[in-house]
C-alpha cells in the first residue's frame, strides 16, 4: 500500500511539473497590438492579442490570383508588471514579443499558454 501511494504521488507531481511548470517552447512573433486588457473575476491578468500580417503565396494551381495578404491572431497573456506597461505603451506601434508557452493554463498566470515575458520594439 505505502508503495502505491509513493509511486501515485511521485506520478501526480511529474504529471503537475509538466503540465504547467516545463516550458513547451519559447519565441518570438511580430505584429501590431489589437488589444491588451487586464481581465479576471478573481485573478486579474493581463490579456492581450497581435494581429501578424503577411503575404500568402497562393498555389498556382488553386487560383490565378497570386499573392493575397493574411493575417493571423496571436493570444497571450503577460505576468509581469513592467512587460504590461511597455505593451500599453506601445499599443499603436509594431512590436516584438518574446514568449513561453507551457503545455497548461493556471488562473494567476492568464487564459493564455503564451506568456509573453520580454517586448521590444520593431522597426
Amino acid at each position: 500500500m505505502t508503495w502505491t501511494s509513493v509511486i501515485a504521488v511521485i506520478a501526480l507531481a511529474g504529471f503537475i511539473f509538466f503540465k504547467f511548470c516545463f516550458v513547451y517552447s519559447e519565441g518570438v512573433n511580430e505584429g501590431d497590438i489589437n488589444y491588451f486588457q487586464k481581465e479576471g473575476f478573481i485573478f486579474k491578468t493581463y490579456e492581450g492579442k497581435m494581429i501578424q500580417t503577411g503575404l500568402k503565396t497562393a498555389n498556382a494551381a488553386r487560383s490565378a490570383q497570386g499573392t493575397t495578404i493574411q493575417s493571423n491572431e496571436f493570444k497571450f497573456s503577460v505576468v509581469n508588471e513592467n512587460v504590461a506597461k511597455k505593451l500599453e505603451e506601445g499599443t499603436n506601434t509594431g512590436v516584438k514579443l518574446h514568449w513561453k508557452r507551457y503545455l497548461g493554463t493556471l488562473p494567476w498566470r492568464g487564459n493564455s499558454q503564451f506568456i509573453v515575458d520580454s517586448v521590444y520594439t520593431a522597426k
